[in-house]
């Protein structure tokens, strides 16, 4: 009885035949070299040279970019030019997210810090306790970040915005609530803080009501972010002169070269006549005068 590896090596073996290949145009296959070879989209016109005489061009794109409608390739047409480019619902494939990482100035740094344990505060409270001025863009770096927020206004003078620290705050530093914010003692732990402080020093505790004091009042709806953050206004523009304006201005401008150099040739004259009167004083710096000698 033959062995069942026998039975198999008697069986005659299928040969695999190619697939017929499906009636295509030719003219497909030569606009899918030149598109593909392509490194930048190609206009209709310069795919019609390429082609043999008597194909429609528009009738061949159509064809191919029907062929590859369900492909995760497509024929698409970019500013009148043709191309390859992946399927539109398959561009998440391509995403790449990075994340950069920015590090905030040692100003930022003070700022913040103090928006968080003083909170409500103003920009006035706030270089008060730096002592220095707190540059604008600071302020703007954090708003951007949106680890701080404007609270509303000072009921002082000038009605100046209060800041306060956001969830987005807590979040990136991993705090439940502000009041999780290290205290005088961890901070000297840390050795952020001297262990010789001033008599009376003692670190604020935040608190996370974000309900507005006493001494705040509510921002208005032109209160917004965009007014903080608003570009500087660039100079208007000089309207254009006329040609009589214009020729004056030549004129004042020729007469005001000429009586400068009238007063430089002045000075220069001045200063040779300066330079060719005898010295009063010659007798006490030359030789003696023979009178003085006794001669």
């Amino acid at each position: 009885m033959a062995s069942l590896a026998e039975v198999r090596r008697e069986e005659p073996e299928e040969e695999v035949s190619p697939m017929d290949p499906v009636a295509r145009p030719e003219e497909l296959r030569l606009l899918e070299a030149l598109l593909f070879a392509s490194a930048e989209p190609i206009d209709q016109a310069t795919l019609a040279k390429r082609m043999p005489d008597g194909v429609d061009i528009k009738v061949a794109l159509a064809q191919l970019q029907a062929e590859y409608a369900p492909r995760g390739v497509n024929l698409v047409r970019v500013a009148n030019k043709w191309t390859f480019r992946t399927a539109g619902d398959l561009s998440w494939l391509m995403t790449r997210e990075s994340t950069e990482t920015r590090k905030l100035s040692r100003a930022a740094i003070e700022v913040l810090a103090i928006v968080a344990y003083h909170q409500p505060v103003t920009r006035a409270e706030i270089e008060e306790i730096r002592g220095v001025v707190t540059s604008k863009g600071t302020i703007d770096v954090l708003l951007e970040t949106g680890w701080i927020r404007p609270r509303g206004r000072r009921k002082t003078p000038g009605r100046p915005l209060t800041f306060g620290t956001t969830d987005g705050f807590l979040s990136q530093f991993s705090l439940e609530a502000l009041g999780d914010l290290p205290g005088l003692e961890e901070l000297k732990g840390t050795g952020l803080l001297d262990s010789r402080l001033p008599t009376g020093f003692s670190v604020p505790s935040p608190s996370d009501d974000a309900t507005l004091r006493e001494d705040e009042e509510p921002l208005e709806p032109g209160d917004t972010l965009e007014l903080l953050l608003a570009p500087a206004v660039e100079p208007e523009a000089e309207e254009p002169k006329t040609a009589t304006e214009a020729s004056a201005e030549a004129e004042m401008t020729a007469e005001a070269e000429i009586e400068i150099k009238a007063d430089v040739a002045d000075e220069s004259e001045a200063a040779e006549a300066d330079a060719n009167e005898p010295d009063s004083h010659g007798d006490e710096r030359g030789e003696a005068d023979p009178e003085d000698r006794g001669e």
